[in-house]
């Protein structure tokens, strides 16, 4: 939704110099398995350091706290998301290429999927993480008012493409929503139906290059 956030990152050992002890996406996995086992509340971010065989210094390098661990590199994800937008051109409808590029940015592997998975519950359901939400979500949203206005002619901050980013933000936490209640289930689709049943609604006030 989210996420392309909430990709694990995979960083790239400095190939002249020492490798490092992790890596941001081992850090990240033993955050979670930390979360899910004892609680986010009852997990430090000693405790995560520890488990990864790193310094709370070296944590503190990747994130700036243990709220931010459970998103990954969200914000460099964003980047990627802006990117995919601003490649679509101009005769691409407005949702279809949000509808696209958000299917895009939430596709992972098979070797992903648990993780994200595992990340998602934990951010959907742990109140602190919910509260934590908000700030990246208004992130999330950010980007897709961007490119909305830019596609409607009108400020960032206007009705109309604030309100394609709260709905296209609403439709993906509901395809998570489903997703994460069935097993088997494939989330790209999910994500797909919902924002295909918006498009159909907000079509009309895209203005035809």
């Amino acid at each position: 939704m989210l996420n392309s956030s909430s990709r694990p990152s995979s960083d790239r050992a400095n190939r002249t110099g020492r490798k490092p002890l992790t890596s941001r996406a081992q850090l990240e996995q033993h955050a979670l398995r930390l979360f899910a086992d004892r609680g986010f509340d009852e997990v430090t971010v000693g405790d995560i350091a520890s488990a990864a065989g790193v310094s709370r210094r070296t944590f503190f390098r990747y994130y700036r706290s243990k709220n931010d661990v459970a998103w990954g590199d969200f914000d460099g994800e964003l980047e990627e998301m802006r990117a995919l937008l601003a490649e679509y051109p101009r005769e691409t409808p407005m949702m279809d290429a949000l509808r696209e590029t958000i299917v895009e940015f939430n596709r992972f592997d098979a070797a992903q999927l648990p993780w994200h998975r595992l990340r998602m519950s934990l951010i959907l359901d742990i109140p602190a993480l919910q509260a934590h939400s908000t700030l990246r979500y208004a992130s999330w949203r950010a980007v897709v008012a961007e490119f909305a206005a830019c596609r409607l002619g009108q400020a960032h901050d206007s009705l109309l493409p604030q309100l394609v980013a709260h709905v296209c933000l609403g439709a993906s936490v509901a395809a998570y929503q489903q997703w994460l209640r069935q097993d088997e289930a494939d989330l790209c689709a999910f994500l797909d139906e919902a924002l295909r049943a918006i498009g159909q609604g907000l079509q009309p006030y895209e203005p035809r290059p």
